[in-house]
C-alpha cells in the first residue's frame, strides 16, 4: 500500500464533504449549517397557512419527548387538499434547508404524517381528525384545543 501524503488526505476530505451536500440546495451560510427546530416550524406553519390548511394547531414538545421538538396538527377540507398542503410542505423543506422528510398516508390522504425530524406535521381530514383527537395526547392536562 502507497504512503499517502497530508495534500492527499485534505483533498479527499474535500471531495467526500461536497458530496454529501444537495447539490440543490441554496447554501445559507455554512454547508453544514443544519436548520433550526424554530426554522422549520415557521417555514411549515406559513407553508399550511398559504395551502388554506385549517385549525392549525402548534405543539411545543420539547422537554416531554425526544422525539422533535414541536408538532404541528392541522386539517384539510378533501383528501386532495390533505395531500397537497403534505406535498407543499415536503417540498418547501427540501427546497429551503435541503431537509428530506419522512411521509406516510399520502396515497389515501385521509392522514398524512411529516417527520422532519425535529418537527412532526399531522394533517388530516377533519373527520379522521375528530376520532383520533391526537392533540389531546400532547397538550398540557386541562388545557383546551386553541381555536
Amino acid at each position: 500500500m502507497a504512503a499517502r501524503c497530508k495534500e492527499d488526505i485534505d483533498l479527499s476530505l474535500t471531495a467526500d464533504t461536497a458530496l454529501a451536500v444537495d447539490p440543490g440546495m441554496p447554501v445559507t451560510g455554512s454547508a453544514q449549517e443544519a436548520p433550526t427546530s424554530e426554522s422549520l416550524l415557521s417555514a411549515i406553519l406559513t407553508e399550511i397557512d398559504d395551502m388554506k390548511g385549517e385549525d392549525i394547531v402548534q405543539i411545543d414538545l420539547r422537554g416531554k419527548t425526544s422525539i422533535g421538538d414541536y408538532m404541528v396538527v392541522c386539517s384539510g377540507r378533501s383528501t386532495r387538499q390533505v395531500s397537497a398542503i403534505a406535498d407543499a410542505v415536503v417540498e418547501k423543506l427540501k427546497h429551503d434547508f435541503g431537509v428530506i422528510a419522512k411521509v406516510e398516508g399520502k396515497e389515501v390522504g385521509d392522514w398524512v404524517l411529516i417527520d422532519s425530524g425535529d418537527v412532526i406535521v399531522h394533517v388530516f381530514r377533519p373527520e379522521v381528525r375528530e376520532f383520533y383527537q391526537i392533540e389531546k395526547m400532547w397538550l398540557p392536562a386541562g388545557a383546551k384545543k386553541p381555536v
